[in-house]
């Protein structure tokens, strides 16, 4: 087949692998394509957490057409014992005679060992067709892997003049209703929301997705003296869905007592600045093996994860209004810069209007790039 066949089939893959967002993590997004003679014979991705991998979906679809076929793959395929068995070992089996993966899977228990033992296999293995675009598709899964944190999404709404509030603290609400259904899809598929104890206190807010997407977040309140109030809406559902309260060592025995018989799990996480705080809590949440965690603010908030240079990607919801006040909050609180040169690049932005707001998304240049990765290439065994 051409070449560029070649690319629009891996391209397919990646569509498929997009299918999984939100049910599969902490595992990877992966989509497989298997073709034959010029003709696709079998597709699959990987579907939910647990369930049967890509590779494994399209050889069933493909059935015995998946002798002699080339297969294409979004990530390297598995060769270790997990909750399925090795991927490699159902390619093997099934006669296949080239696989042409995008990219190799970090994984420690991967990390290449996949390819090896299909290469002793006899099978012709290919690294790196569209890597650039798997490794974007895979980018919170490759950071949780290579550096034991979740991806970090920052959410905010403002006014066309950069405020988020007004000067007396109101703010509900400045984007529309389609504005906030987007927030509700981003917040079904993340493992945690987060936000501070301001905007805890001042807007009482559930935190949860609706309608209910494929996951249920834990809701995540930093509050350095763990003073949430068990009246809140957060409390009150606490055994309906996780409420993590994030302190210090500082806070008080009983508010940490009341939290704690009200079903919410207090956190002690302490850090002599915010930011160096943040970085703790990321490295827990890590530890927790969440993917993605959504940060909805408030400024104070939003700013210490900018000092701490910990936001991989932003969603901002413009509204057309205008509402003035020197007082009046920005979206990014914190330290900041000193220097205009020194601000946070971000690329890949995309812009559409819902219904009069502006959405705008777009992520940290250059953080892709420090993800493991490999020149296309064919890996001699």
């Amino acid at each position: 087949m051409p070449a560029d066949s070649f690319d629009n089939l891996m391209t397919r893959a990646i569509e498929l692998a997009q299918r999984g967002e939100g049910t599969v993590e902490p595992n990877p997004m992966v989509g497989c394509v298997i073709v034959r003679d010029g003709q696709v014979v079998g597709e699959g991705w990987h579907q939910r957490f647990g369930g049967p991998h890509a590779e494994v979906e399209a050889l069933r679809d493909a059935g015995e057409a998946a002798r002699g076929a080339t297969m294409l793959v979004t990530l390297e395929p598995c060769c270790h014992q997990g909750k399925t068995p090795p991927c490699v070992d159902a390619v093997v089996n099934a006669g296949v005679t080239r696989v042409i993966v995008a990219q190799r899977d970090p994984f420690p228990q991967v990390d290449g060992g996949g390819i090896r033992v299909l290469q002793e296999a006899g099978i012709e293995v290919e690294v790196g067709l569209c890597a650039k675009q798997a490794r974007a598709l895979n980018a919170p899964y490759l950071k949780l892997v290579t550096m034991r944190m979740p991806w970090a999404i920052a959410k905010w709404a403002m006014t066309l003049d950069g405020k988020i509030a007004t000067r007396t603290g109101d703010s509900q609400w400045i984007s529309n209703e389609a504005s906030r259904s987007v927030v509700h899809r981003i917040r079904g598929r993340v493992d945690a929301i987060i936000v501070g104890s301001g905007t805890a206190r001042a807007d009482d807010p559930l935190l949860t997705a609706r309608p209910a997407g494929p996951r249920v977040a834990t809701r995540i309140v930093v509050d350095s003296t763990a003073s949430l109030s068990v009246d809140s809406q957060l409390v009150k559902t606490a055994k309906t869905a996780p409420v993590l309260v994030v302190a210090t060592s500082n806070a008080p025995d009983e508010h940490v007592r009341r939290l704690t018989e009200a079903g919410c799990e207090v956190l002690v996480c302490d850090g002599i600045e915010p930011a160096e705080r943040v970085r703790n809590l990321l490295a827990e949440l890590g530890r927790r093996r969440m993917t993605n965690v959504l940060v909805e603010g408030g400024a104070t908030l939003l700013g210490a994860f900018r000092d701490a240079e910990a936001i991989d990607e932003a969603h901002v919801f413009i509204a057309p209004k205008i509402v003035g006040g020197a007082s009046a909050l920005s979206p990014i609180g914190g330290t900041g810069l000193e220097l205009i040169s020194q601000a946070m690049p971000f690329t890949a932005w995309s812009v559409s209007e819902l219904e009069g707001d502006i959405y705008a998304r777009g992520r940290v240049g250059g953080k892709l790039e420090a993800y493991p990765t490999l020149r296309r290439s064919r890996l001699k065994g």
